[in-house]
């Protein structure tokens, strides 16, 4: 698609965003053609921001988690986005025409976060990757490792045989039942199958049900499939395909950079014959979004032989419920990197980013906060000790935590969690028990906070309104007051 009239004044007003600028980036490595590779910075600036580098590939950054980059900001988080190329604001050569296919490749899509470091002057940055954008993140801690201060790989990708455990993960799951919340239904699931009416795409829409809602969810709606109401599915597939693989300019565009997917990170598999394969899906959604499913060639990196390598604190956050980059991944990324902590959140299915905001930007600033007070000094330990106790806040409050998907946090850092979780719950007992409030609303605040969410507490008194505040911030120091 070429730079016309509309995609041009959507650009301009994009580009006219505070903290939106280019940097010239060569369209192949040995060429001499150059394009405007976008990048976007928000937030107080600091000595090492936030690189959020989002799944894909084919999602956008700047216009797509605008939002994100708010609440980040407020949370305190220096924040740098970069638009990758082949998508949205950096899809164009400088004629207007769509890079070329050998612009678009992985090796180069990690020089351009290192050239965006460049151009921001930031020395070591606090590098997030999630789903496909964790193995960028991973990329560049291998290519230009001086630049990596910290990671956080969310939902990982490891290689190209995490399709293996994608299978056996799915199919365990949904199939065979062996979770103790799918076993009714996985009986369901197979009467589907053998009606023919789930479908390899199907499945896939089923374990992205699951991941959001759990069993319960996916249950009701199996019931109805069997009872031929098929309206509810129809309407939830057409909704889920539109969002995830139809281009949407400057939002998604997987239809330049979608190969890079299947030709250097195997997404397309080779279909085994068996029921809900992720391989034959894969090709399902392709032909639905008109790409092209380029044979596989090989990765970029050997992540396994180079994680043993990082010397960075890295954390590795992982969704119990996650059947696209399964838990099996994340335990093995943790196994490899030295020291990494495992942050396990039961009852999410894949990417916090996109579905448990809340909990990846407390984990980003807890990590962040921690680099940034204790400095180089011990800052594995400082950063690691820091993120299993907000990871253990995080498991108190989401407590799914039956087998095989169990917190993977040391036994000290649950314990942290349960006791803040407690001194804040006693706290506001005392308060509304002096002043002979009922208690029916202390659990309530306990968990609003817990969960970053607002508590509203009306006080119409000016003359004492800011040590009524100050009292309030004593209770719940970490509340944020306004």
């Amino acid at each position: 698609m070429t730079l016309n009239d509309k995609r041009r004044r959507v650009h301009a007003k994009l580009a006219a965003l505070p903290g939106v600028r280019p940097v010239r980036r060569p369209v192949t490595p040995d060429g001499t053609a150059e394009f405007d590779l976008y990048y976007v910075r928000t937030g107080r600036k600091s000595k090492h921001p936030l690189v959020v580098i989002p799944g894909g590939p084919g999602a956008a950054s700047i216009a797509l988690y605008r939002g994100l980059r708010r609440r980040a900001a407020a949370e305190g988080l220096d924040v740098i986005m970069v638009e990758h190329r082949g998508v949205g604001m950096s899809r164009h050569d400088d004629s207007g025409a769509d890079l070329p296919p050998e612009a678009l490749t992985i090796e180069q899509v990690v020089d351009d976060v290192a050239a965006v470091l460049d151009d921001a002057q930031v020395t070591g940055a606090v590098v997030y990757g999630t789903s496909y954008g964790s193995y960028i993140a991973a990329g560049l801690g291998v290519r230009h490792s001086a630049r990596v201060h910290a990671m956080i790989l969310d939902s990982p990708v490891l290689s190209g045989g995490d399709i293996e455990l994608v299978r056996e993960t799915l199919r365990a799951v949904l199939w065979h039942g062996s979770h103790p919340d799918t076993s009714d239904l996985a009986g369901k699931i197979r009467r589907l199958v053998d009606d023919g009416v789930m479908s390899p795409a199907a499945a896939q829409m089923a374990s992205g049900l699951y991941g959001l809602g759990g069993a319960a969810l996916l249950d009701r709606q199996l019931d109805l499939l069997l009872a031929g109401r098929r309206l509810v599915w129809t309407a939830l597939d057409r909704v889920g395909r539109q969002m995830v693989h139809r281009k949407t300019p400057y939002r998604n565009e997987a239809d330049l950079v979608g190969r890079i997917g299947y030709r250097e990170l195997n997404y397309a598999g080779i279909p085994d014959g068996l029921p809900l394969d992720p391989a034959v899906a894969m090709r399902e959604f392709a032909a639905y979004a008109d790409e092209e499913v380029a044979p596989f060639e090989a990765e970029p990196f050997d992540l396994v032989a180079e994680m043993p390598k990082f010397t960075w604190p890295t954390v590795v956050v992982s969704g119990g419920r996650d059947l696209t980059t399964p838990p099996a991944v994340a335990d093995r990324i943790a196994g490899l990197v030295p020291g990494a902590v495992l942050v396990r959140l039961p009852t999410m299915g894949h990417s916090a980013l996109d579905t448990k905001e809340g909990a990846a930007l407390r984990i980003a600033a807890d990590a962040n906060r921690a680099i940034e007070t204790n400095g180089n000094r011990n800052r594995r330990g400082r950063v690691i000790d820091r993120v299993e106790a907000c990871a253990a806040v995080e498991l108190v409050r989401d407590r799914d935590t039956s087998e095989p998907y169990a917190p993977s946090l040391t036994v000290a850092a649950r314990v942290r969690g349960d006791e803040g979780n407690r001194r804040l719950h006693t706290r506001w007992v005392g308060f509304l028990a002096r002043r002979k409030r009922s208690t029916v609303a202390n659990v309530a605040i306990a968990r609003e906070l817990a969960r970053d969410g607002q508590v509203f507490f009306v006080h119409n008194r000016v003359h004492n309104i800011q040590s009524v505040a100050d009292e309030i911030q004593k209770l719940a120091p970490d509340a944020k007051i306004v």
